[in-house]
């Protein structure tokens, strides 16, 4: 019942060469450790439903997502969201750019888009 990004991000060696592997930085929405390596990326789930009808069960999910990415610098944020776009976009689509940031307390670089998934069950 979820969208398979980190299976997808982990398996792609972009998205590996920015965010590490065994496994990738890539977490579920505040699962990331304080003192995680940077770069790193977080995803939520912001929305979805099942396809319904009439006449039979479900048999597919849509699945809204948020990402994040941080990083030391604006350029490694921008490496790392640009890694995991070309890794899910032949399986999902991605629907916003939330723009980016320097977050005040951290001082850590921010890069967010929103993506749409489609799950056959």
């Amino acid at each position: 019942m979820y969208a398979p990004i980190f299976t997808i991000c982990n398996a792609d060696s972009g998205v590996q060469a920015v965010l590490g592997g065994s496994p990738i930085r890539l977490y579920p929405f505040g699962e990331a450790e304080e003192e995680v390596v940077k770069p790193y990326a977080t995803w939520q789930g912001i929305g979805g439903a099942p396809e319904n009808y009439l006449d039979q069960a479900p048999d597919i999910d849509s699945f809204a997502l948020q990402v994040d990415v941080y990083g030391r610098t604006a350029e490694e944020a921008r490496a790392a969201a640009r890694a995991i776009r070309d890794a899910i976009e032949p399986h999902s689509q991605i629907t916003r750019w939330n723009g980016e940031d320097k977050d005040s307390a951290t001082g850590l670089y921010h890069y967010s888009f929103d993506v749409d998934w489609w799950v056959e069950r």
